[in-house]
């Protein structure tokens, strides 16, 4: 219960102004199924101008329907008024939303059972649609019509595999059914948001049962690649342990199907130039293991930030290896970056005046860089220089 403390003096606070507040959704089903808890939403009787009335500091994020930040303590936590919606046009916001004070049409409204469960301050659990039930026979179903629920948001089918994926629950064979049905309103989602939900599943504890489920409903065949590249499917089908993001996801994509590179699944997944970059350095780091041991300059050329990534793809690729080695080797490198080499382009425009500017300056500092990383040279400038004046000509840097 430690974790609701924080927003235990919000509802407190309503309460006390004659509102009824309550711990809703995620927060109080991870409670219950003993998982640890991220962050905190409040649902209330209050309406969004009562809210912004009773608190010093509010960010109305979503006013429109419901939505406010109350900042309490240091801290930010969601509330959001007690509301029912009406048709969803969009496939995703409702195109009316109405304030309602009763809590159990609130819960009506919500996706999963697991996810319409309410919990007071005193730890008293409000459960009107038996998510608790749910939660102890480990399945997943919506509440009320599957197939409304679907329509209203098609993300939610890849949410119900999602959970199954994390949680390890079963859908009902309603839910499954329903679901199966619905898969071609997942076009209808934007990428983005796709990404989001698919990175969340391929993280899972139980990867593979949402695998199985994204495979077994048919969803996978109506995302973007995946259902051009047929085989990629079963290339999924191997996966046998969670992965850390959806880079690596994309990595041993790539790696099976050579033909789909990084630029395309960026592009046609809306993926940021972060994205490109970190995937890129992932696959290059792994086709570099192909051709060589993993050694200094591996480590050199890989963020570590990057390190657990490469761990979990190159062991889908080699076997397996520790992270803390590759943290441990890159100690031992004499520089970590190439602006710390003793000698510079200038440097080396100085040893050749007669030579015109170009590439050959540039070609010269990367063999430079990687004699130094790998300690086949000292990081001397005196070193450094004598090197390249003994091997003179650019060919001879290859």
């Amino acid at each position: 219960m430690d974790t609701f403390y924080k927003g235990r003096k919000v509802l407190e606070t309503l309460e006390s102004h004659g509102f009824q507040a309550y711990f809703v959704g995620g927060s109080v089903r991870d409670y219950l199924i003993g998982r640890s808890i991220g962050d905190i939403d409040i649902t209330t009787s209050a309406k969004p101008e009562e809210v912004q009335r009773i608190f010093p500091k509010v960010i109305p994020v979503g006013i429109e329907h419901g939505t406010v930040i109350v900042r309490m303590d240091g801290e930010s936590i969601e509330v959001t008024t007690f509301r029912v919606e009406e048709d969803y046009s969009d496939y995703r916001r409702p195109d009316q939303v109405h304030f309602v004070r009763n809590l159990e049409e609130d819960l009506a409204r919500r996706d999963f059972t697991i996810n319409a469960i309410a919990m007071d301050r005193h730890g008293n659990i409000l459960d009107p649609f038996k998510g608790a039930t749910d939660i102890k026979e480990n399945c997943i179903q919506t509440v009320g019509s599957a197939t409304q629920r679907f329509r209203e948001d098609p993300l939610r089918m890849l949410r119900a595999l999602r959970f199954a994926s994390q949680l390890g629950f079963q859908l009902t064979a309603h839910t499954f059914s329903s679901l199966k049905e619905g898969v071609p309103l997942i076009r209808e989602i934007s990428i983005e948001r796709t990404a989001v939900e698919l990175e969340k599943l391929f993280s899972g504890s139980y990867v593979q049962q949402g695998i199985r489920g994204l495979i077994h409903t048919g969803l996978l065949d109506h995302l973007p690649i995946f259902r051009e590249y047929k085989q990629l499917i079963h290339e999924l089908n191997t996966v046998s342990r969670p992965f850390g993001s959806f880079r690596e996801v994309v990595c041993l994509l790539v790696l099976a199907e050579p033909q789909v590179p990084v630029e395309m699944w960026a592009k046609t997944w809306k993926l940021s130039n972060r994205f490109k970059k970190e995937t890129g350095q992932l696959l290059e780091a792994i086709n570099y293991c192909k051709r060589n041991k993993i050694d200094r300059w591996l480590v050199y050329r890989l963020p570590p930030h990057l390190f657990g990534s490469f761990a979990r793809v190159y062991e889908d690729v080699f076997g397996s290896i520790n992270v803390a080695d590759l943290h441990a080797l890159r100690k031992t490198l004499p520089i970590e970056q190439k602006r710390e080499l003793a000698v510079t382009g200038s440097d080396l425009v100085h040893l050749f005046p007669n030579r015109n500017k170009g590439p050959w300056i540039n070609d010269y500092l990367q063999a430079i860089e990687k004699k130094v990383v790998s300690g086949e040279l000292t990081n001397s400038k005196k070193a450094l220089k004598e090197w390249v004046i003994y091997e003179h000509h650019p060919q001879s840097t290859d």
